[in-house]
């Protein structure tokens, strides 16, 4: 029986790629389960003969290069949008084990309009001097963020007091600002330069409702919930845990400053350990509702990282969602195994789309071997 072929495509320069530790994970999982897997990037690929370049980690920290048939299914993890990218992306070359997804933005404004999620939706809208004073009214604390941002950059937290407003900023390159502004137009030119400074690949900004998530003191605190698809092609929900933002940051990203730590460590403390299992559950619920909302959208999907908020109250709110999720946040929990099944599912649910991609042909071509048949019998 041949091993599945299994590219991965990604951003490389030279032979610096993106994600290096986990691209070395990710391949040496493909041959561990008994796929051949290896990175490449659009400018890797020739049409013509039908043919990859392809990379895959050597026993120590450099990268084998060599030739690789025609991937029977590609696993997008390419994090740059370009020129080359997009026309590789949008072609019909190759069948993909992720669909293409949209920014930040969109699927804010499509989840706040789905009755699905609305229950779980934090307030939210597009960036502008007249929406930042309506918000301000409704909410003492606010997130004004990228729409197509991910890794925590380019956010600004804003908190009103009676004598002003303390912004708390992480910008692209995730140097932390802080600033006390006094006045509202004030705050609004601060964030004008804010958002065209900080600007993402052209993109907008959004506002959105800040919720207090300070389960430990001084410190912003979320879940990081992630899904995926297993050997069988069925959603399940690989892991979860609590990511515990630095002194004065305005994000919980582990990148930049913040820790990781085990759910029940913080909810059992915060909530008790009943009520806690009781928020794991509904977090599980949202993601399940999340990826079914979405794959109704946008087709078939492989896995999401799911950013969860849990208020000082309990009450559980979605963030965001990130289609090519980060997974070390499991290491930082000192969880090795899952980090382990959280790297192995991508490739064990690539080699169910090659499978039953093989089986579909072959019923196909049994179908049409056997009209043929019929149709000898009927003239002979």
């Amino acid at each position: 029986m041949n091993k599945p072929v299994i590219g991965i495509l990604v951003y490389r320069n030279g032979l610096t790629f993106s994600e290096p530790t986990y691209f070395r994970d990710l391949t040496r999982a493909g041959e561990r389960l008994g796929a051949t897997a290896f990175l490449f990037s659009p400018q890797d690929i020739d049409v013509n003969s039908r043919t990859v370049t392809g990379f895959t980690p050597t026993s120590g920290n450099g990268w084998i290069r060599r030739t690789y048939s025609w991937p029977e299914v590609v696993i997008d993890r390419h994090r740059r949008s370009g020129q080359e990218y997009m026309k590789i992306r949008t072609s019909s070359l190759f069948l993909y084990a992720n669909n293409r997804f949209t920014n930040k933005w969109n699927i804010t404004r499509m989840f706040l309009q789905e009755d699905r999620l609305k229950q779980w939706m934090p307030e939210t809208v597009e960036y502008s001097r007249e929406q930042l004073r309506t918000m301000l009214k409704r909410h003492r604390l606010l997130y004004v963020k990228p729409g197509n941002g991910t890794g925590g950059s380019s956010i600004v937290r804003v908190q009103s007091a009676d004598d002003g407003y303390t912004v708390l900023g992480r910008s692209r390159k995730l140097s932390k600002r802080r600033v006390k502004i006094k006045t509202l137009s004030g705050l609004a030119n601060w964030l004008d330069h804010w958002t065209v400074d900080e600007r993402i690949r052209g993109g907008n900004f959004m506002i959105q409702q800040g919720l207090d998530l300070e389960l430990v003191p001084e410190r912003v605190t979320d879940t990081r919930l992630l899904i995926q698809k297993n050997e069988s092609g069925e959603w399940k929900v690989t892991g979860m845990g609590m990511r515990v933002g630095a002194p004065h940051s305005s994000t919980s990203n582990l990148h930049g400053g913040g820790k990781a730590v085990s759910f029940q460590e913080i909810a059992d403390k915060q909530f008790g350990a009943e009520k806690a299992e009781t928020i794991r559950q509904e977090c599980e619920q949202l993601a399940f509702q999340v990826v079914q909302v979405i794959e109704e959208r946008f087709g078939p999907m492989m896995e999401f990282g799911i950013d969860i908020g849990i208020d000082v109250e309990g009450r559980v709110w979605l963030i965001e969602v990130n289609p090519k999720p980060g997974r070390d946040i499991f290491k930082g929990m000192g969880n090795p195994s899952l980090y382990s099944k959280s790297v192995e599912r991508p490739i064990q649910y690539a080699m169910y789309v090659a499978a039953n991609k093989n089986r579909s042909n072959t019923n196909e071509g049994a179908m049409l071997l056997s009209k043929r048949r019929k149709r000898r019998r009927l003239q002979a």
